[in-house]
């Protein structure tokens, strides 16, 4: 009889690692995942992304409400899995973590131990770092803290954003989870302890609140922050319209400009057709594409072509 795993996630970044188990032709037996949720004005029933590709495949899917509820952990127990594998999900009790002989391994998006935390593509883009990467490891009761298995790193490119390290962290999560069993099954890989560097830059979670940009920093900050924050949640900035009222805006895409200059910081410049620019405290930053509350996503062209900023001022 094959080995049998059980797949633990929620979102799309979890759907790459589950596709390539099952497509590398291993005997998943089980996905757990979040409960299904009321979404949007309609309150519609929405399942997320792994339930969506386990029905799709026939794969029994559990959603308890409570990881320590016994009877998901009889359902758990009664599957008599070898291998649990995690991909963004929920932090795990040890009655879970420790069930299967195998054990249970998380694939994380960050090359631990930097960036332990629930957002590390993000925290790594508004960071300004120059590569990231992946990590597998073995669960034990400190988030993000068991010992290594496999890794492997991949540069963060000037123009990359968080959107785009994340498709490609996916991908190559992917890869790594598929190595990782493959050495898990033949006995052939050895866990080791993360190491202990001088500092650790955490991944907390992003809250709407963290999302304001901080005008004050300098123009490559904010441009990182914007990137790092693009397309999800999305950097977020105040405009007063020529009547004072407040303009929510989402800034998705910008691009510095270095230079002195004499403006004040938050001063608006635009030649009202193709170019909007805000002064820093080192040159300019230029903003290429936005969306207003309750609008789409449009570039600065658009946004030109239909509204009249000609008194707008940027709330600092």
């Amino acid at each position: 009889m094959s080995k049998k795993i059980v797949f633990m996630g929620t979102p799309d970044f979890a759907v790459a690692s589950l596709d390539a188990i099952v497509t590398a032709g291993y005997n998943v037996a089980a996905v757990v995942t979040v409960p299904d949720r009321q979404t949007g004005r309609g309150l519609k029933l929405t399942f997320s992304p792994v339930k969506e590709y386990a029905l799709q495949h026939n794969i029994p899917v559990l959603q308890p409400e409570k990881l320590r509820d016994p009877l998901f952990l009889a359902q758990l127990e009664s599957i008599n899995a070898d291998l649990f594998v995690v991909v963004a999900f929920r932090m795990l009790p040890q009655s879970v973590w420790s069930m299967p002989p195998l054990g249970t391994f998380n694939l994380h998006a960050s090359l631990l131990p930097q960036y332990r935390g629930a957002a590390p593509i993000n925290w790594a883009v508004i960071n300004g770092e120059k590569e990231t990467g992946v990590t597998t490891f073995l669960l034990n009761e400190r988030i993000d803290e068991g010992n290594l298995l496999l890794q492997r790193s991949t540069p963060i490119a000037d123009d990359d954003t968080a959107g785009t390290v994340h498709d490609r962290l996916s991908q190559m999560g992917a890869e790594l989870v598929i190595e990782t069993i493959s050495q898990l099954y033949s006995g052939t890989i050895k866990a080791h302890p993360q190491p202990v560097p001088e500092s650790v830059k955490a991944a907390p979670k992003i809250f709407k609140q963290d999302c304001a940009i901080n005008w004050a920093k300098s123009a490559n900050e904010i441009h990182n922050f914007v990137r790092g924050l693009s397309p999800y949640p999305a950097a977020t900035a105040v405009m007063n319209d020529a009547k004072g009222n407040p303009v929510s805006l989402k800034i998705f895409a910008t691009q510095c400009e270095i230079c002195t200059h004499s403006y004040a910081v938050g001063t608006i410049e635009t030649d009202k057709k193709k170019l909007l620019k805000i002064a820093v405290k080192d040159g300019f930053l230029k903003i290429l594409s936005l969306q207003i509350s309750g609008k789409k996503k449009i570039t600065i062209d658009e946004f030109l072509r239909g509204y009249n900023i000609s008194n707008w001022k940027l709330i600092i």
